[in-house]
């Protein structure tokens, strides 16, 4: 079941399309870590958009839904996850308060992961790695625990004693840019990281007098992610440093209403040299020549995933296919061992949260005109 954010967002009632928008952002935003909501909370939110239910009763319903469920599935826990931080994230949204403070940050994760983590708004007291596709599973550094406190206040400090006047639009973006990379960098959550910093920015852009159109956290929330993290890494022994260009182009289109092309494939490190000529958007993509496969099956497999994250239910259901054992053996194993498709948690074949996704070499030949053209005949 999909909603119809759009006709929504297009209408004359103005209540309705601040709750589309913040709908929108919630559902959008849980991509960033793979999950999915489920039908019983689109159709919800449709009702809470409606008016016939108040964001309290969204909540309840949902309370409901899962505790009458008898038997809870892996698929279960994850739009539980799922459809419990989207109504809250709706819900903070839509409200008109904010506090931009140490408090108040933490205070957006307690609220979005309460009742689902047991360190909802809990700063963690050890260190973390974080094992990233763009990466080639290379971890961006974060700070260390013992630090955490005092590296979020010193940032929210800086910020709220920054002086905006005076300067040009370029000049608040890439401050903006900068500020929020920051605050994500410390990461002082052991989960839920990246969904508390895009919704303490909307909130703090709000507060500063930018109308943003929340649409770009909805559709972008993995580019988001994977931007943050190319903004936060470097290699010095592969001459790779910090690269905030994707992070501004994100906020110059939220900011700015500019238009440029977010792609995730561009942020790959060590990525074929065509991928990388964003000046030229349009260019015929080509694959390079070493990088192909005869086989029908993979390329269909391919061309599903392309820039998601999915696991084997959304690509069984992509394809049309019921077999599992079928698509396991004539698919995804045969495209995981020509290294075209890789598990999300590689070291962890039975994690929770198990997705795949295109691997460099898979991504090349999903940008080639050949598998462009593939039309998935099932």
């Amino acid at each position: 079941m999909n909603i119809d954010f759009e006709s929504y967002i297009r209408g004359d009632e103005p209540e309705k399309k601040e709750k589309a928008y913040a709908w929108k952002t919630a559902i959008g935003l849980q991509a960033v870590d793979g999950l999915k909501t489920s039908n019983y909370l689109k159709n919800t939110a449709r009702k809470h958009i409606e008016g016939d239910i108040n964001i309290d009763e969204v909540k309840k319903l949902i309370n409901g839904y899962y505790k009458s469920k008898t038997v809870h599935t892996s698929e279960d826990e994850e739009t539980e996850e799922a459809d419990k931080v989207s109504a809250n994230i709706a819900r903070i949204l839509n409200e008109q308060s904010f506090a931009f403070s140490f408090t108040g940050f933490t205070s957006v994760h307690r609220r979005l992961f309460e009742g689902i983590f047991n360190f909802a708004g809990k700063i963690r007291d050890y260190d973390i790695t974080k094992k990233e596709w763009v990466l080639r599973g290379d971890t961006v550094l974060y700070v260390n625990a013992e630090d955490l406190r005092k590296a979020l206040e010193y940032d929210l400090e800086q910020e709220k004693n920054f002086l905006y006047k005076g300067l040009s639009m370029d000049e608040v973006v890439n401050h903006i840019g900068k500020f929020v990379s920051g605050i994500w960098q410390i990461h002082p959550f052991g989960e839920g990281n990246t969904r508390t910093t895009a919704v303490f920015t909307i909130k703090y852009l709000r507060s500063i007098g930018f109308n943003v159109n929340n649409n770009l956290f909805a559709d972008n929330s993995w580019y988001f992610r994977n931007a943050l993290v190319r903004a936060n890494y470097r290699n010095v022994r592969t001459g790779i440093e910090p690269d905030m260009s994707f992070l501004i182009s994100f906020f110059r289109n939220l900011m700015m209403g500019e238009s440029n092309e977010l792609k995730n494939r561009y942020m790959v490190i060590d990525a074929p040299n065509e991928w990388t000529l964003k000046q030229h958007p349009t260019s015929a993509r080509q694959a390079p020549d070493k990088l192909t496969t005869s086989s029908p099956a993979i390329l269909n497999l391919i061309n599903v995933l392309g820039e998601q994250q999915l696991s084997i239910k959304d690509m069984l259901t992509a394809m049309r296919l019921k077999d599992r054992e079928n698509f396991m053996k004539n698919y995804l194993y045969p495209a995981m061992k020509e290294d075209f498709v890789v598990m999300l948690y590689p070291n962890n074949s039975r994690h929770p949260r198990q997705k795949y996704l295109l691997t460099v070499s898979g991504l090349a030949i999903y940008n080639s005109s050949d598998s462009c053209n593939l039309q998935i005949t099932m």
